[in-house]
């Protein structure tokens, strides 16, 4: 891992109608437009999904690093993130997320310590720490068999 500070880039351009492309350097184009909820297509990533999806894609990349610290060896992560955006004081923001995980194990492993992992996991994740909603883990430890 490289020394902090680290910086990140991304640029947003926009003609007053149409998608809004989100560049970054070295990164394939992604359009981008409002949600349905705000009178958008419904057929794009929109700023919300976006957020969204960097909570779900935190966690998981958080629980394989530390995953792999503890060499706990796993079959399969699934996370499924929802947002509920609110107006909170006439500010609309997000207020919560909830965080769903479904982790398959090989047989034998001990699920009690797969768990505690998840739970560090959410505890970690750089995205969820950096914004002021609450986030809820409910985590689901399973085996085949």
């Amino acid at each position: 891992m490289q020394d902090f500070p680290h910086h990140y880039q991304a640029t947003a351009t926009a003609a007053e109608e149409g998608d809004v492309p989100l560049a970054s350097a070295g990164l394939p184009e992604i359009a981008s437009a409002p949600p349905v909820e705000f009178g958008g297509p419904g057929n794009r990533w929109s700023p919300e999904t976006l957020l969204v999806a960097a909570v779900a894609d935190c966690f998981v990349l958080s629980f394989r690093a530390i995953a792999r610290a503890s060499r706990l060896t796993w079959l399969g992560l699934q996370c499924d993130v929802t947002g509920t955006l609110e107006r909170v004081e006439r500010v609309t923001r997000f207020t919560r997320f909830e965080v769903n995980v479904r982790l398959t194990v090989p047989p034998g492993t001990d699920r009690e310590r797969a768990l505690k992992l998840l739970e560090k996991a959410e505890q970690t994740c750089l995205i969820t720490n950096s914004l002021s909603a609450t986030t809820h883990l409910q985590a689901e430890v399973t085996a085949p068999g």
